[in-house]
């Protein structure tokens, strides 16, 4: 076991990690701190409850590049179906030509990039780029008959106009639309 830190950078070492919240690299180092306390490998292993194996690639990992060798290195996972640029442009297609059936995207993937994606997460990532599926309907089924007439009568009394009948035809409203 090549020791790359003396037994207070390693407990230094240890504690950085610790405040960065590196928990594997922590574990990891609390493993090594156990070899420098002379445990053999399986016994260092059994205390930070990993195995045989584990045990062979962490003191390698130490061996060959010390802090930075045991430093956990994700590979990033598989790399997304379309390009950050691709995806852009489907939002702007999507939001140009709307309203859009889940069919009709799905179809539109696959001719336009040649890839397919699951209906569950294609509707996961169109809603985190701020896209929503909803049912197109022209007038919502809940509202009463006469929602016009409650609309112009309760605008009138919010915009403080006495004579419903003298507003103009398309009042000015303000709220948050997206």
């Amino acid at each position: 076991m090549i020791k790359h830190l003396s037994g207070d950078e390693l407990d230094r070492a240890i504690a950085d990690a610790q405040k960065a919240d590196e928990t594997s690299l922590v574990r990891r180092l609390c493993y090594v701190k156990n070899l420098y306390a002379g445990d053999a490998r399986e016994e260092a292993g059994d205390r930070v409850g990993i195995s045989r194996s584990t045990t062979r690639r962490w003191a390698r990992a130490w061996n060959e590049g010390g802090v930075e060798g045991l430093r956990p290195g994700f590979g990033g996972g598989r790399p997304p179906k379309l390009t950050n640029k691709q995806f852009a442009e489907l939002c702007d297609i999507l939001e140009e030509g709307q309203p859009w059936t889940p069919r009709a995207i799905h179809t539109l993937i696959e001719e336009r990039y040649g890839v397919t994606y699951d209906p569950a997460h294609l509707s996961r990532k169109l809603r985190a780029s701020g896209m929503h599926y909803a049912k197109p309907r022209p007038m919502d089924p809940r509202s009463p008959e006469n929602a016009e007439g409650i609309l112009a009568e309760r605008l009138g009394e919010a915009l403080g106009e006495k004579d419903v009948e003298e507003q103009e035809a398309d009042p000015v409203v303000l709220g948050f639309f997206r």
